[in-house]
């Protein structure tokens, strides 16, 4: 006698998929929006009732090249028809190594000439916490050496070693611990928030004096702009410094751009701006997100000779760099290339300053505006002030936004910051429909 299971018809209502969410999930895994997609397209996403929404988060900017991009999905499709897994370790392909290759290239310095050109390697994980996490392990290989310096206001990935060194308590690492040892944390400088250059060096020199030798450190873990962290920007000063110390003490720099990478701040990668500006390059580079258009799958790119450091066998993943993933990738950067995503991203910034910052006149709320690219926030303050974040208000306005057809998220220590990752693909017009939708948002909500 054999058994059948039936699945009962999709509910019309996110009511009531809501209702059987909470029923069949835990409470820990949180919820923005409670909207449930039936279909999205570029910039715009449909739920279930039908009701059409511009989507300015990209599911947390993971879709630069926006939602079901035709060459994505293509590439994903044709790579169907062959293989969808091996486990590269066990039986390798061509798109993996395509990937790296093509990644490779693109990394500060690769194009240089003499003793300038920086050989890179890459390979391939699913999420941007197992990226990170990679880092760190070839870090600690290559040094010998077990410490990490990271930054408050990170964040890094919700496994124990991405909590420990991610730099906000609350939600992320509350009741998680204990978490991995030898990490410490210094503050990233954000001088409108009264932390300077010389303060956040100050910090890293007192650990130095009061928690871990620098001979023990392996590396300083920095996000070029802060994502979970508020937007902000690292300055380029800073990046000089922090370079200076690793290079005086062999300590290695390593960039996590998890949510800059993929053109997002008008670079393929933003420390590429470190290189034009100052010729800093990192030791090592964290990408996810971004880098497929939807498909899982992370990297680590980091100088030949410490990539070459971990023992075989001491890096990979069963599913890592996924087939499926690899193509999509590999697409993705076809896209940029072809569509001039790089320079949109630019254009789209200056736009979207532009327009926040007519907003801003309109709003005393909008106590700042930052970005570079097409990374842009704004942070709420009552009355305007920095030092008295407005979460409520920030809630409120997303709240608002939604319900009038727009997706945002909200970002920083304090939760007033409204970070803005509408899809580079998006058109000028979607762009200044948000920007309206935005505006009628903290109209309403005043």
């Amino acid at each position: 006698m054999s058994t059948t299971t039936s699945v009962s018809s999709t509910p019309s209502t996110n009511a009531e998929l809501m209702a059987r969410r909470r029923a069949a999930l835990p409470a820990g895994l949180g919820q923005t929006h409670e909207i449930f997609v039936q279909h999205a397209d570029n910039a715009e996403v449909w739920d279930v009732e039908g009701q059409r929404y511009l989507d300015f988060a990209g599911g947390i900017s993971v879709l630069n090249s926006g939602h079901r991009h035709p060459a994505v999905v293509a590439a994903v499709q044709a790579q169907l028809a062959h293989y969808t897994h091996t486990c590269f370790q066990v039986l390798a392909y061509e798109p993996y190594v395509a990937l790296a290759e093509k990644l490779n290239a693109r990394a500060p310095g690769a194009a240089a000439e003499g003793e300038q050109r920086i050989h890179w390697k890459s390979f391939f994980m699913t999420t941007g916490a197992e990226a990170v996490e990679n880092a760190i392990k070839i870090a600690r290989a290559a040094t010998g050496r077990p410490g990490v310096i990271a930054f408050g206001g990170g964040f890094h990935g919700r496994t124990l070693m991405g909590l420990a060194l991610t730099g906000k308590v609350s939600p992320y690492k509350k009741s998680f611990g204990p978490f991995p040892a030898e990490v410490y944390h210094a503050p990233f400088p954000s001088p409108r928030h009264g932390v300077s250059i010389e303060d956040s060096l100050y910090a890293i020199e007192h650990l130095f004096k009061a928690d871990i030798e620098p001979s023990r450190v392996a590396a300083i873990l920095l996000e070029p702009v802060q994502g979970e962290g508020g937007f902000h920007i690292a300055p380029i000063e800073w990046v000089q410094r922090l370079r200076q110390i690793c290079d005086q003490h062999g300590i290695l720099l390593i960039a996590d751009e998890v949510q800059t990478c993929a053109g997002r701040t008008g670079r393929w990668l933003a420390c590429e701006h470190w290189y034009e500006h100052a010729g800093i390059a990192p030791d090592l580079i964290t990408m996810a997100k971004s880098m497929a258009g939807g498909m899982p799958i992370s990297a680590v790119l980091g100088r030949s000779a410490l990539m070459d450091a971990p023992a075989p066998g001491g890096l990979g993943g069963t599913y890592a760099g996924n087939p499926l993933a690899c193509a999509a990738a590999l697409a993705v950067m076809d896209v940029f290339e072809s569509e001039n995503l790089l320079e949109r991203a630019t254009k789209l910034g200056k736009r979207l300053r532009s327009g926040l910052g007519a907003l801003q006149t309109l709003h005393p709320c909008i106590a700042d505006m930052r970005g570079l690219g097409a990374m842009v926030a704004i942070e709420l303050g009552r009355d305007g002030n920095l030092l008295l974040p407005d979460a409520d208000r920030t809630r409120r306005v997303i709240a608002e936004a939604a319900r009038r057809g727009l997706i945002l998220l909200s970002c920083g220590a304090d939760a007033n910051v409204i970070r803005l990752m509408v899809p580079l693909s998006a058109s000028d017009a979607q762009l200044d429909e948000g920007l309206a939708i935005l505006g009628a948002s903290l109209e309403a909500t005043a």
